[in-house]
């Protein structure tokens, strides 16, 4: 395996603020990077600061011709927008074969959503299409933006089984930023935790102590791994 991302010594200030300083970590292909923290840790800032959305300072190294997907956390959907499934697909110039293919491999049935509006999607089933949308390029890293926000228990371990399915079968990479801890051991190669600066860096096993989980979320917490099924 190669290393796809090299991160050295990272910050980003946005007016005057420090937002985070100093994030040092390396990804490899096929890896998965769990990005944890409290809301306004810094997370989403993150990624956008890794894909060139936001300025920075330090370093941030791709592997070069790497193909980039995102997933954004919580996409407004106007219910009355006058689009279906299959026309979001065409935008990207995608066959109606090609959206029935990566549309599966979301675990919607064949053609079962195809011609249906945008707007008339539940939440968690406008999320699978955007990771359909996002999987359609064949990116080499994935980044998800607490990817299941706002679904339900049993639609968030559809999104991550989905994921889990889609990455072994592709071997991309994964940035998942959540502030659930019930994710990490079910997801993560690595562990980032992020509290305005890189409180601890490493294997779940190895770095998800009461000390730092304390670090992170500025107050005792006590968790217990369990796996989901």
């Amino acid at each position: 395996m190669g290393i796809v991302l090299q991160v050295s010594n990272l910050s980003v200030v946005l007016d005057r603020k420090i937002i985070f300083e100093k994030i040092n970590f390396a990804l490899e292909e096929g890896q998965t990077l769990v990005v944890l923290g409290p809301n306004g840790a810094g997370k989403t800032v993150l990624l956008k600061a890794l894909i060139g959305l936001l300025p920075y300072q330090g370093e941030v190294l791709w592997k070069k011709k790497t193909k980039i997907g995102y997933v954004p956390q919580r996409v407004p959907l106007n219910r009355d927008i006058p689009i279906s499934v299959a026309e979001f697909f065409q935008l990207k110039k995608v066959s109606m074969n090609e959206t029935v293919e990566i549309l599966k491999q979301v675990g919607f049935a064949e053609s079962s959503i195809i011609g249906t509006q945008l707007g008339l999607l539940s939440s968690g089933q406008f999320q699978r299409v955007l990771i359909a949308w996002a999987l359609v390029s064949q990116p080499d890293i994935l980044f998800f933006d607490e990817p299941t926000a706002g679904i339900d228990i049993g639609g968030e371990e559809t999104i991550y089984d989905l994921l889990q399915a889609a990455k072994v079968k592709r071997n991309f990479s994964v940035i998942l930023v959540t502030h659930d801890l019930s994710t990490v051991y079910t997801e993560a190669t690595n562990v980032l935790c992020l509290n305005s600066k890189m409180s601890c860096y490493g294997p779940p096993e190895k770095i998800l102590d009461p000390k730092n989980l304390q670090a992170i979320y500025g107050r005792e917490i006590k968790y217990f791994r369990h796996s989901h099924g």
